[in-house]
């Protein structure tokens, strides 16, 4: 199976063996972006169209549990976890947070690819049993089993986090969420208070789907308190 169209996040600090799986990525032609700690990690999932993460725990600024928990608040994509702890209760640890697979350093180039096979098997096989349902509001329309967005019938280009926030103003239109909500909904409630995130996602969620995001049609600003999705 061809995974051409696929990006991974490797999150890794290590520059040998961030080289290492690069050359490795680089030969079977996936697409990849690349974390040297926890921040950057975050912020590259709220930028990027990520479709794994291939995540060392070891990282200079957080523990790498922390990263799977955050990702697993908000998104189910798979995670590899590479480490050099081999002791069975930290993998348990790190499967019990989420993570869908463990490798042992040193491993082999044939090993993990075998691995993220089985990660992206196993992620579009539970993704195509979801029941098919959908959402419209004037020419946005949103579809949950897909996760695409349309413009005037047309599929735009929106990354995970951005689908996840539209799906959230879709799921209560009308209502008033407030920053704290929308952090707690989309990033997770030990995430802390970050609204210049959420700001930026906003400005770009709106990029796309307004003819105007100076002047909103769809996602308005509540001032001081939040946003809130208009019924037409």
């Amino acid at each position: 199976m061809s995974y051409l169209n696929e990006t991974i996040l490797i999150v890794e600090d290590d520059a040998q063996i961030r080289n290492f799986l690069r050359y490795i990525l680089d030969n079977e032609k996936i697409g990849y972006v690349v974390a040297e700690n926890g921040q950057e990690a975050m912020n590259l999932l709220v930028s990027e169209t990520v479709d794994m993460v291939i995540l060392d725990l070891g990282l200079p600024d957080v523990d790498g549990v922390e990263i799977i928990k955050r990702l697993r608040e908000w998104s189910e994509v798979p995670i590899i976890v590479v480490s050099a702890r081999s002791e069975d209760k930290g993998k348990a640890e790190v499967l019990d947070a989420g993570a869908d697979d463990y490798l042992t350093k040193p491993f082999s180039a044939t090993e993990l690819l075998a691995r993220i096979r089985v990660g992206f098997r196993h992620y579009y096989r539970a993704s195509s049993v979801k029941i098919q349902t959908e959402s419209k509001i004037g020419d946005l329309k949103i579809d949950y089993v897909k996760r695409l967005v349309y413009l005037a019938e047309e599929p735009i280009h929106i990354t995970p986090m951005e689908y996840d926030l539209l799906a959230l103003f879709f799921k209560n239109i009308g209502k008033v969420l407030t920053t704290n909500t929308i952090i707690n909904e989309i990033w997770g409630k030990g995430y802390g208070s970050d609204t210049q995130a959420l700001r930026t996602m906003m400005a770009g969620l709106r990029r796309k789907i307004e003819k105007n995001p100076a002047q909103p049609e769809y996602i308005i600003t509540e001032i001081g308190v939040g946003y809130r999705m208009i019924e037409k």
